[in-house]
């Protein structure tokens, strides 16, 4: 790479950067707008209510709840700070999906179902399987890579329809994420992995400790005591970096996204555009894959197995976080741990005020709107957008006159 291509390939990064960044600080703008209006048109509220609510907004993640006197207190809070890396793994995975797709030209809203078709498979495998007989160890690891490989497989469906039949990815996808939603309930409807032992329970599947399998915690849980938190996060980091190095220091990486860029171009340059079209749609899919199988590996969350009512909700949150991260891979496990930020506010702001935690969910859809404007952003701040004043033509000499008329007369 030249030192111009660098230059500009820096500039782009960083336009990038500012657009995100910008998109972030509108959203919470707008977030500390609607709180303080809803603040003072509410005469149970008033302004105090208002800076309390965009303080938590803002600062959530670190509130430690009220004094004796009533007022917040703020400072390092290891169970908030330990939940949200539990929550940003699967958020994290399912962003680096979407955002392999979108390197590759392709659009992968069947994250969900990648994901549904991963927690099955894992939670089978996982439960299924004897931990008398079999070390629980390499349960879990039979579990994660038999979901991996339920998300790729889920995941090649649309790839190959899209690839040999030219249909459209996000139609194949929506297709096949209802279908793994009736699919999975009714495997599970059937199954005996149904929690009976606790009463109360309904529709839920027993958590992968019933069975001694779990994600190891890594120690993490002696610095964030009295969290969720598991290794989970540490294994999306390294796939995040895994992803980065693929689809930039890899021949296969190059022609994944010289098919999305003109698939019949990379064709006559010798590329199975085909084959890389399915392909690309399998490794999102395994990523998808990953994230429903690391979220209930955790030992501590049941699946609910009645899905056909609703998809997965963080199958579709990989979106928004793939186009805050401008489809970086390393820039997703950034956007992934800012997006979990904001639902932990949410919930501090639902704890400790009368506002609802949904403010959050406003600030995250004005967050994902300019994210997909990003590009006119980068134009804005590149400056292309402004009108380009004419440069004055020099001034014509008496000189220049007289050798115009010499050349018209010969």
């Amino acid at each position: 790479m030249s030192r111009k291509e660098s230059s500009l390939s820096r500039k782009t990064g960083a336009r990038s950067v500012a657009a995100s960044l910008l998109s972030i600080l509108i959203g919470l703008f707008a977030g500390g707008l609607i709180i303080f209006i809803v603040g003072c048109t509410n005469p149970t509220l008033g302004l105090k209510s208002a800076w309390e609510g965009i303080q938590l907004v803002v600062m959530g993640l670190f509130s430690t709840g009220r004094d004796a006197a009533g007022a917040l207190t703020f400072g390092f809070n290891p169970t908030n700070m330990g939940n949200l890396l539990f929550r940003s793994t699967p958020v994290i995975l399912t962003g680096l999906s979407v955002a392999l797709a979108f390197k590759t030209g392709l659009f992968n809203i069947g994250a969900p179902g990648q994901y549904l078709a991963g927690t099955a498979a894992t939670l089978y495998i996982a439960l299924g399987v004897p931990t008398t007989t079999v070390a629980p160890w390499l349960v879990w690891c039979l579990a994660f890579v038999g979901g991996i490989l339920a998300g790729a497989i889920w995941g090649a469906i649309p790839g190959m329809l899209k690839a040999f039949l030219n249909i459209n990815e996000v139609l194949a996808c929506i297709m096949t994420n209802w279908i793994a939603a009736n699919l999975v309930t009714w495997i599970f409807e059937a199954s005996n992995l149904k929690n009976t032992v606790e009463n109360t329970k309904t529709g839920y599947i027993y958590k992968t400790t019933f069975n001694n399998v779990a994600t190891s915690k890594m120690g993490l849980d002696q610095v964030f005591p009295n969290s969720q938190i598991n290794g989970g996060i540490l294994i999306a980091i390294v796939l995040a970096i895994i992803v980065y190095v693929l689809m930039n220091k890899t021949t296969l990486g190059y022609e994944l996204k010289a098919c999305g860029s003109n698939r019949y171009a990379a064709r006559y340059a010798g590329i199975e555009d085909k084959r890389n079209i399915v392909l690309a749609m399998a490794l999102a899919g395994c990523l998808a894959g990953a994230a429903g199988s690391l979220y209930y590996l955790s030992g501590n969350t049941e699946f609910y197995w009645s899905t056909y009512q609703s998809l997965p909700a963080v199958g579709f949150n990989g979106i928004p976080v793939a186009l805050l991260a401008a489809n970086h891979p390393i820039g997703v496990i950034f956007a992934g741990i800012f997006m979990s930020m904001l639902d932990i506010s949410g919930l501090q702001l639902t704890n400790l005020t009368a506002y609802n935690e949904y403010i959050t969910d406003v600030i995250i859809a004005v967050i994902v709107y300019l994210s997909a404007f990003s590009l006119v952003i980068k134009m804005w701040l590149s400056g292309r957008g402004k009108k380009h004043k004419p440069v004055p033509s020099s001034p014509v000499t008496p000189d220049d006159q007289q050798a115009g008329k010499e050349a018209e007369q010969k």
